[in-house]
């Protein structure tokens, strides 16, 4: 038997034992979307419905708000929220309207309740009356993910609009800070907030300074509130993927058709992680039962890149 038939046999092998789902690898079809994105039009589908999951009643009679909820990894977090028995509001651009009854089905098909709130986080006034609506149709709100992001790649940082950085930090660290300072009002002592960071709040990304700024922000803005809430029992945390399979990176203006074909390939296991594979991580940081004692971390979901610490 030669190497390379052993190492298929073997790599075969490892994923009969471990029971898991295939996993689309690059190279995907060539694919461009204007922004903001569609999943219903991304070509393989995400996968966010988490097969091999297992719920546990961990969120059980919560009340949770999604941003982003209609796709990517906020629909896979939405989704499991209501299988772990969370009621869900998810809020989502109107044009993104398909992608949220989507996103509804898969939620009330576990026997919860959910919450369209369509609205512009750009909008002070919109990051406000989200939460309100949240507590008014579901009684409260025990878990706040802000998830919701825009992105653009630049070749270089002289390509970079003051609307572009403005539209960019507004959408993705504004609404985050504004969405807590409406929510903590309504939030008990157990109750979780949990950020969506990036690789690139880490490591940074050429071709994307202003969102790996803004991402970078979130961590440090995460670990100071963390801090802060500690005496007031409610845990502050983010998650860091690496590429995600969702809309947000075949609508980006600055990344063309081949770019999105190879997708992902430059990660150590050599393809974008699907959406169910982060999903674990927010019901993790979101359950008093697994992370009760997590406050002011950045969890790494990066398909093996390391960094310090």
């Amino acid at each position: 038997m030669s190497a390379n038939t052993r190492s298929t046999g073997q790599a075969n092998l490892d994923q009969d034992v471990a029971g898991l789902s295939p996993r689309p690898e690059p190279p995907f079809p060539k694919q461009h979307q204007k922004a903001p994105g569609r999943e219903s039009r991304l070509d393989p589908a995400p996968q966010y419905q988490a097969a091999e999951y297992k719920p546990a009643g961990k969120l059980s009679g919560r009340v949770a708000l999604v941003t982003g909820g209609d796709s990517g990894i906020g629909r896979a977090v939405a989704t499991l929220y209501a299988r772990e028995g969370a009621s869900v509001a998810i809020s989502y651009l109107p044009d993104e309207q398909a992608d949220a009854e989507t996103t509804r089905e898969a939620i009330e098909a576990e026997n919860v309740r959910c919450v369209l709130l369509p609205g512009d986080l750009t909008q002070k006034s919109f990051c406000d009356k989200l939460v309100e609506a949240t507590v008014e149709h579901l009684g409260g709100i025990d878990i706040l993910v802000s998830n919701a992001a825009h992105q653009a790649r630049k070749e270089s940082l002289e390509d970079l609009t003051d609307e572009e950085l403005e539209r960019t930090f507004s959408t993705n660290f504004y609404a985050y800070v504004r969405l807590v300072r409406a929510a903590l009002p309504h939030m008990n002592p157990g109750a979780a907030i949990i950020a969506t960071s990036s690789e690139t709040g880490i490591q940074g990304s050429k071709h994307l300074p202003d969102y790996s700024a803004s991402k970078g922000a979130i961590n440090a803005f995460t670990k100071t509130l963390a801090q802060e809430l500690i005496p007031r029992g409610i845990r502050v945390n983010a998650v860091a993927p690496g590429p995600v399979w969702t809309p947000l990176n075949p609508s980006d203006a600055g990344t063309g058709p081949d770019d999105i074909s190879h997708f992902g390939e430059q990660s150590p296991m050599g393809r974008p992680a699907q959406p169910d594979e982060l999903a674990p991580a927010y019901v993790f940081l979101a359950s008093n039962a697994d992370s009760s004692y997590i406050t002011g971390i950045v969890l790494q979901v990066m398909g093996g890149e390391t960094t310090g610490g």
